[in-house]
């Protein structure tokens, strides 16, 4: 499912116009986003929680050449689903 079929499908199950669900969609987005960069959790009741993640520097390997490199440390946004949510596609 595409961007453009979710706002289609979300704005006609909730009444309002695709443009409006595009809105608050990209707010959605934007909110998350801006949590994430604060270092806040954004804990989605029943879905799951969108959290930052450390990852520690280490060393990897070039594929291409062989030659050790040094990969920085760095943080990558993390969904974990609900144990609800999870729970919902296993009967």
């Amino acid at each position: 499912m595409t961007k453009t079929e979710l706002v289609k499908i979300a704005a006609h199950k909730a009444g309002l116009t695709q443009a409006q669900m595009n809105d608050a969609y990209n707010a959605i987005i934007e909110v998350i986003e801006e949590a994430l960069k604060d270092n806040d959790k954004v804990a989605l009741v029943g879905f799951g929680t969108f959290e930052l993640k450390e990852v520690p520097a280490k060393e990897g390997i070039n594929p291409a050449t062989g030659e050790k490199i040094h990969i920085e440390e760095s943080k990558k946004p993390v969904l974990k689903f609900s144990k609800s949510f999870k729970d919902s596609f296993n009967g």
